[in-house]
């Protein structure tokens, strides 16, 4: 029971037993202190002394002992703390010796020989308490407060906790245009998603700054067919500051972040950082305020081309049996749909989504994106020599029946020329021995790479590994195609004329020859 009773109330009960304690027989006494005990749980001797009224400590007189440090060793330690810079006494101590004998050296202490040993005999603790006075009146030295964590004001959300949250929640998160360098200045792309209906939005920074950040996202929210409730981040600094944070709460949007280290609490931006982003930007590095304005561009157009015109997949269901996962999709529908079916959505809303879709088209939507990608990669890539290809709206329509052919079509995403290779990594181990092996393939043509490592290992006991045999058919491979090449060569005239003789038979020059041969 003692353990309900407060600081306070055990007072005010001390004060109402107090008197009648001290005019009350043994036995009422007794009965007392029986009670007293079993509502505050004293110790029997304590409950005594407590309500006879002697609750302070009878104080010992303090012995007067012999003063070892006076005045002069006290002078003497305030200007060796002040030549020292104020340091504390342990480290005062630590340089006490070096220090009195630096300054009697240059002539700025003379110390009697006493004091002087008493000054170095002193302990780091009589040196604060010497000193204690003195530092009072001079100020301490002000330890800086350790800034409260502004990730702490923000409440983390992890994937369990979205529980099919309403359209205007949004999940935000960088791209970096770095070209796989983290050093120096580049570009990122400030990437926004509504978890409800798959909505991006993507705008460039040309630094990863918190003021353009709030900026950003200014922006994002104005373009957002729907009102932003609420944004969930990562831990990046850019996003847990107190600029973003001051911006939701005057605007009312609730700000959230994931776990630190843990990529599945934001699946959905990550989701579209690969399939929407790196899809249209790729992976070149880009910088500057050129390259700046072609994102722009970019995301523009894929931003309405992606919304209305692109279905996508939502998981409706995720079931685990063991070590299966089985997984149940809603039917692929684009974040325009997904929008006009939501009963949270205002019809006003639902109007402007469908006037604005009746005026898009999508393939000049497409062929301004392809415009874009051309541009970027122009930038990306000036060795090159490449140049964006402007071209009419007339005739990037007249190639869309044709362009499968050209295989890979983004400007961001073709395949860069590379030289081939012509030099070795590791020494050849048939060097020495190929002159013999040309003269076994003169021999006998017919005979197989296999055939001839085996006589190798016979002629050269320990010298091959059989994990050489690769190489040494790729050897004669090589070798074979060169001979028949020649052979065929050498059944031409100047103008490619087939001049073999009849009866061994032609060869029709184009299946013969290959298109391109490495020797």
């Amino acid at each position: 029971m003692h353990k309900n009773i407060s600081r306070q109330v055990r007072g005010e009960l001390i004060e109402a037993l107090r008197q009648r304690y001290g005019g009350a027989t043994k036995s009422e006494k007794t009965l007392i202190l029986d009670e007293f005990i079993a509502l505050t749980g004293c110790h029997r001797k304590h409950a005594v002394r407590l309500l006879n009224g002697v609750t302070k400590k009878l104080q010992r007189p303090v012995p007067s002992g012999r003063r070892i440090y006076d005045e002069a060793v006290r002078e003497a330690l305030i200007v060796a703390w002040e030549a020292a810079d104020r340091i504390c006494g342990k480290r005062l101590k630590a340089v006490l010796p070096s220090l009195v004998d630096a300054m009697e050296r240059h002539g700025h202490l003379e110390l009697d020989p006493v004091v002087r040993e008493r000054v170095l005999s002193v302990s780091a603790a009589t040196i604060d308490r010497l000193l204690a006075p003195v530092r009072d009146i001079a100020g301490r030295r002000r330890r800086r407060r350790r800034k409260k964590s502004m990730s702490k004001e923000v409440a983390i959300r992890t994937f369990r906790d979205w529980d099919d949250p309403a359209p205007g929640y949004l999940e935000i998160d960088f791209v970096a245009h770095c070209g796989g360098v983290l050093t120096g200045s580049y570009i990122h792309s400030l990437v926004a998603t509504d978890v409800c209906s798959g909505w991006i939005e993507a705008l460039p920074l040309l630094a990863r700054e918190q003021s353009l950040v709030v900026e950003g996202i200014d922006v994002i929210g104005r373009q957002l067919p729907v009102t932003m409730l609420g944004i969930d981040s990562d831990n990046d600094s850019a996003f847990i500051n107190a600029s973003l944070v001051g911006y939701c709460r005057r605007h009312q949007i609730e700000f959230t972040r994931c776990r630190a280290y843990q990529k599945n609490d934001q699946a959905w931006i990550e989701q579209k950082n690969g399939s929407v982003i790196r899809r249209l930007v790729g992976y070149d590095r880009h910088s500057g305020s050129v390259a700046g304005q072609a994102l722009a561009h970019l995301y523009s157009n894929a931003r309405l081309y992606v919304n209305y015109f692109q279905p996508s997949f939502k998981l409706i269901e995720k079931t685990r049996n063991g070590a299966r996962v089985s997984k149940r999709y809603d039917k692929p529908t684009t974040p325009c749909d997904r929008l006009l079916g939501h009963d949270a959505v205002s019809d006003q809303a639902k109007e402007t989504l469908r006037d604005t879709q009746s005026k898009l088209d999508p393939l000049a939507l497409l062929h301004g994106i392809r415009e874009a990608q051309a541009a970027l990669a122009a930038l990306a890539s000036p060795e090159l020599g490449m140049t964006p290809q402007g071209e009419s709206l007339e005739r990037f329509l007249s190639q869309l029946p044709k362009m499968w052919r050209l295989g890979e079509v983004r400007p961001t995403h073709a395949r860069r020329a590379t030289k081939p290779r012509y030099w070795r990594t590791r020494k050849d181990p048939f060097e020495g021995v190929w002159p013999d092996v040309l003269s076994w393939l003169q021999k006998g043509p017919d005979a197989t790479a296999k055939s001839l490592f085996e006589r190798l290992q016979a002629e050269h006991p320990g010298e091959f590994e059989v994990g050489q045999l690769r190489t040494l058919q790729r050897r004669v491979q090589e070798w074979r195609a060169i001979m028949a090449r020649k052979l065929i060569f050498t059944c031409l005239d100047e103008n490619g004329t087939d001049v073999s003789p009849i009866g061994q038979g032609r060869v029709d020059q184009t299946d013969a020859l290959p298109e391109r041969t490495a020797v």
